[in-house]
Order: C-alpha cells, then structure tokens, then sequence
C-alpha cells in the first residue's frame, strides 16, 4: 500500500488510496490507451494543429521601395 502522503488541494477530483502495484498498473493501461487513440487518429491532430499555426504566423510585410530614404 502507498504511504506517501499527497497534497489534498493537487488533484481537482477525489481520487481513492491505491497500492503502488494498481498504480502502476492503471498508468500503464492509460499509456496504452493514449498510445493506441494517437495512432489511430495521428493525422487528424498534425491537421489541427497545422491548421491553426498557419493561421497565426506572422508573415513579413515587404518595405515600401524608397531609394531616397537609406534602410539605416
């Protein structure tokens, strides 16, 4: 059984005590999960988030052309 005391204000939800061993074994099935929903949907989330970078760069503007005004 874990002893380690937690900060009760860390964590929004009440989570129950658990031994190291379900612990470990519940991160490891989440891992999994997470894992197998971003091979199935990998190209759906690059799309979104290339997407919505193009939309928020900054492209430069070109100078005006003023040869009697020096650039320095």
């Amino acid at each position: 059984m874990n002893t380690d005391r937690q900060d009760p204000h860390a964590h929004p939800i009440a989570l129950p005590t658990l031994s190291d061993e379900a612990v470990v074994e519940i991160r490891n099935f989440i891992e999994h999960v997470l894992d197998q929903f971003d091979i199935h949907y990998a190209a759906q989330v690059r799309r979104f988030y290339e997407d919505r970078a193009e939309h928020n760069m900054v492209r430069p503007t070109q100078p005006a052309a003023d040869d009697d005004n020096p650039p320095f």
